[in-house]
């Protein structure tokens, strides 16, 4: 395990070469994570290909984020580690999963850290369990047999989703159009008859986006951050690429006789497209706009040599009681693949310590939602 050093390019270069690489592991996300309290650590693991040990391999990378609890109770020293969407490496290697999981236990307690929490792209399985679609990743149950080994805990609390529904853009429109259930065509040719248009936004529209945004969530019921949040890391991303390596971001605005009635933000990171945000407005929902926005993020992640596109999200249980099935139901409806990932496991440094940590936290996190829901209704003037 070694700290990266180089810049911004290089790492990202690095990594988007390695398997299962994601965005949430870009130098980006990490310089804008530390606007908001968190200290990152690059760290690459490398192998030598030479009898004199002067030419190295990558053969794994981690972005770790680390953040202070500032949590009164708690030792001033006291912080978590967590690695969003990452380590990256092949898991099927047996040695090397042991090499980077010894590492990272160690840099944990190396650091005082109370926990360490990692959330890879590490495939347990494709489909819905119980289908005839279902089948499982033999490395994923190894690889989470290991982690229950080493006393790694499936965490209590998710940051990311779990799974998510994948599509293949390597296929032609014609083909990926195709795919879509009935119902999803219908209504992308009901929003253009009915007069909807897609446009690129740009930096002048976020304080708009960011508008719908809450009354998306006011309306849904789910919790959003402040607006300084979401516009720092949308304008965070939406500044041109300097390589082909670097991520990026682009909103797509809906609208009706010119005034934007929905929008998502298509971001971008070697060859994966990902649907981080969306949202819509009150009027117009009837029109469909949302079936044409993704058709428009297909063809635009396809336009930008992406080969996948993550829509980000599906049920942690697959059932129509989960408050994500409306939503899971419309990108299936998009004729991906569902997805099923490791999710998010922690390793506790200090575990007396953790134990009083994950007690507390559901009634921290409940103290965040209910300030979040009137902040987002202060925003909205209501």
């Amino acid at each position: 395990m070694k700290r990266f050093i180089g810049d911004p390019e290089q790492w990202n270069t690095l990594i988007s070469g390695l398997p299962n690489t994601h965005i949430l592991q870009t130098w980006e996300w990490g310089a804008f994570k530390a606007k908001y309290g968190w200290q990152s650590f690059p760290f690459i693991w490398e192998d030598s290909v030479s009898s004199i040990n002067v030419n190295l391999n990558v053969q794994a990378a981690a972005m770790i984020l680390k953040r202070i609890i500032p949590i009164k109770g708690f030792s001033s020293r006291s912080s978590i580690l967590y690695i969003p969407k990452g380590p990256l490496m092949d898991w099927d290697n047996r040695k090397l999963r042991e090499r980077v999981l010894d590492d990272l236990e160690s840099f944990a307690k190396e650091q005082e850290s109370i926990f360490i929490k990692m959330d890879p792209e590490l495939l347990m399985g494709t489909g819905i369990p119980g289908t005839s679609d279902c089948q499982d990743s033999i490395t994923g149950l190894e690889a989470k047999k290991e982690l229950d080994k080493r006393h790694w805990t499936f965490s209590k609390e998710q940051i990311q989703f779990r799974n998510t529904v994948m599509i293949d853009l390597t296929q032609s429109d014609d083909l990926i159009r195709s795919k879509f259930k009935q119902k999803t065509r219908y209504n992308i040719n009901l929003a253009i008859r009915k007069g909807i248009s897609v446009r690129r936004g740009t930096i002048d529209d976020l304080p708009l986006l960011y508008r719908m945004y809450a009354e998306t969530s006011n309306r849904d019921g789910f919790i959003i951050r402040d607006e300084n949040y979401y516009l720092q890391v949308w304008n965070s991303f939406m500044t041109k690429p300097s390589s082909r390596n670097s991520p990026f971001a682009v909103p797509l605005i809906a609208e009706f006789e010119g005034k934007p009635v929905a929008a998502v933000f298509v971001f971008c990171f070697s060859t994966k497209a990902y649907y981080l945000y969306g949202m819509s407005g009150e009027n117009h929902r009837e029109k469909m706009p949302n079936y044409l926005l993704q058709w428009e993020a297909i063809k635009l992640a396809k336009e930008f040599g992406c080969t996948e596109y993550d829509l980000w999200g599906a049920p942690d249980e697959f059932n129509e009681n989960d408050p994500l099935w409306g939503v899971f139901r419309f990108k299936v409806g998009l004729g991906g693949t569902v997805i099923r990932s490791l999710g998010a496991w922690d390793n506790p440094s200090k575990p007396l310590l953790y134990k009083i940590y994950t007690r507390i936290l559901p009634g921290i996190l409940e103290l965040m939602r209910s300030r979040g829901r009137s902040r987002i209704k202060r925003d909205l003037g209501n």
